[in-house]
């Protein structure tokens, strides 16, 4: 009886807070699309779709940064800045260099090295390396922190730093700081290693959020040397293994590597750390290096959509080449037709992506999409084993974005991602023929081939399609 008498106020109370969740989310979403979805939600299952919002849809990684420092970086920088010289050197895309300094808080910075390093065995000696012979601050962030032999010995490479006196920091993602057991945070924490944990998910007090990660990867030694890329800390990206994955990563050295370090010190400061402090000695331009170098940010607060915006430009300015080499392809609608426009005016436009994905359900919604792209001329290659896990962007071999970000939504609408844009032939020029010499060993897709799906691979690909934005 009681039950009964009471099942009114209780359906009174689920509409309510679902009308209050679908209201916030049309407030508060961007894309019309996605606050129709969570509207519908929300009011046809008020409880449950309030509580899939609460968990899923909500924001609620609080910017924790210098207020006055970052609104001073972030002012319009409408000037450029290059003389008429350092035009004709850049040549046609040095419109790109104003595209950028409006839409990000960092200058673009001269006198750069910047050094590919491919695979684990050629990036983990290198990082361990600098950490060794750090001497004043170390500042590590990784999305994924195995505890495996490479883990370890970061580990213990970090452990002694701090032994010596070194300011050591290391931020690790909150989700992906369960993809091994032990956690290195543990570890690290139990032998005196000062620890940041991004957005963790707790039972208590409950923040179940598993989107808006810290999917970038960081690492300086004393200001002085820099290391980004798409390669997490483990034994996974030991190609030798058999089972590794194939990645690029960068070491890079001069003005750039102070403003990786920014990047690091904002997120450390969301996840409650100290705030920055600079170094009294900040790296000056090298000499004899030509590489022009400016982080580029991506993130849900302020930064969404800016390196799309930034790649939408690059490809729109290209005349000869865009290559793409990435572990997934869900580009938004306005990147597909920045893509297509430049094929269709004739330049060479080539996707390279693993044959087989670590994450089916990504390859099968991206196989429902690759029609739009291939019927205008757009190519895409499949790379055969090892998985390769490379997020490259060349243009015309004169410019470069290197980095963390996936092209998909979860890496350029739900992810925190650093790309470095990098305007150098000599560098272009190396990863261009790295993107083709992987061509050569790739099979390209052809139209034909998209359209013959089976009806089984063909509804299976669209389901998979259907969740695309949250993949």
């Amino acid at each position: 009886m009681l039950i009964e008498s009471a099942a009114p106020l209780i359906a009174t109370a689920a509409t309510l807070i679902g009308l209050a969740a679908a209201v916030h989310a049309l407030f508060n979403k961007r894309d019309p699309r996605s606050a129709l979805s969570w509207c519908a939600v929300c009011l046809m299952a008020p409880f449950i779709g309030a509580l899939l919002y609460g968990l899923f849809g909500i924001n609620r990684v609080v910017k924790r940064v210098r207020r006055l420092q970052l609104g001073e970086r972030r002012a319009p920088q409408p000037q450029d800045g290059l003389s008429p010289t350092e035009h004709e050197q850049i040549g046609h895309l040095a419109g790109l260099i104003q595209l950028s300094a409006a839409l990000q808080q960092w200058p673009l910075t001269e006198g750069n090295r910047v050094t590919p390093l491919h695979n684990g065995e050629a990036a983990y000696p290198d990082m361990l390396a600098a950490i060794e012979q750090a001497r004043i601050r170390i500042s590590l962030g990784a999305y994924i922190f195995d505890g495996d032999g490479v883990g370890l010995e970061f580990i213990e490479a970090l452990v002694d730093a701090a032994r010596r006196g070194v300011d050591v920091r290391v931020l690790i993602d909150g989700v992906g700081a369960w993809y091994s057991w032990p956690r290195a945070t543990g570890r690290l924490r139990r032998r005196g290693v000062p620890v940041r944990v991004f957005a963790p998910p707790k039972l208590l007090p409950p923040t179940l959020q598993i989107n808006l990660r810290n999917h970038r990867k960081i690492l300086v030694t004393d200001g002085e040397i820099g290391f980004a890329g798409g390669l997490n800390i483990g034994d996974r990206h030991r190609v030798a293994t058999g089972s590794g994955q194939a990645d690029v990563h960068f070491r890079f050295e001069g003005p750039v590597v102070g403003q990786l370090e920014e990047v690091f010190f904002e997120d450390w400061e969301r996840a409650g750390g100290s705030r920055y402090y600079p170094l009294a000695v900040q790296p000056e331009p090298l000499p004899n290096q030509d590489a022009r170098c400016r982080v580029l940010t991506d993130s849900p607060s302020e930064d969404m959509d800016k390196l799309t915006v930034v790649m939408i430009g690059a490809i729109a300015l290209a005349r000869q080449r865009v290559l793409i080499m990435n572990p997934y392809f869900l580009p938004p609608r306005e990147l597909i037709g920045a893509l297509v426009s430049a094929a269709l005016r004739g330049v060479e436009v080539a996707i390279i992506l693993p044959a087989r994905s670590n994450l089916p359900f990504v390859h099968w919604a991206t196989r429902n999409m690759l029609w739009e792209v291939l019927r205008w001329g757009v190519k895409v290659y499949y790379q055969p084993e090892p998985f390769n896990h490379s997020k490259l962007f060349v243009v015309d071999e004169d410019y470069v974005q290197v980095g963390s970000a996936n092209l998909d939504p979860r890496s350029l609408r739900l992810n925190f991602e650093l790309m470095v844009e990098v305007f150098d032939r000599e560098l272009a020029h190396g990863l261009a023929a790295h993107c083709l010499a992987a061509r050569g060993r790739s099979r390209e897709v052809t139209l034909d081939e998209v359209d013959g799906r089976a009806f089984s691979e063909r509804l299976r690909d669209a389901i998979a399609w259907l969740f695309s934005p949250y993949l």
